[in-house]
């Protein structure tokens, strides 16, 4: 059964703007597998663009639409600079934004103030 609101470690409930950053975050660190997968085929077992041409262009919409939402919810939610910036900096390495949506979301800053 499915429900309005998400809860983080701490049993707190994750709503609105809290809940679509999480989305984005898991989605933007998916799309960095898929297109590092592709450049691994790339590069390494056949020579072929085919995921490049495909991840590509999903990762680079999903990592726009990442920074949008940090910035977003760094307003609605209320995040200090440094939380914001850590935000931004985890959209960088690989997998860093799902990291970064666990840690927000134990030190409650997914949660509307």
């Amino acid at each position: 059964m499915s429900t309005s609101t998400d809860t983080t470690a701490a049993g707190t409930a994750v709503t609105g703007i809290g809940r679509l950053f999480r989305a984005v975050a898991i989605a933007e660190a998916c799309s960095w597998v898929g297109l590092l997968i592709g450049m691994f085929f790339k590069y390494v077992v056949v020579q072929n663009e085919i995921g490049v041409k495909i991840f590509g262009p999903i990762h680079g919409a999903l990592f726009v639409l990442y920074v949008i939402v940090a910035l977003l919810a760094a307003r609605r939610l209320r995040w200090s600079a440094g939380t914001l910036v850590l935000a931004l900096f985890s959209s960088i390495p690989p997998l860093m934004t799902v990291w970064f949506e666990r840690r927000a979301a134990r030190q409650g800053k997914l949660r509307t103030p």
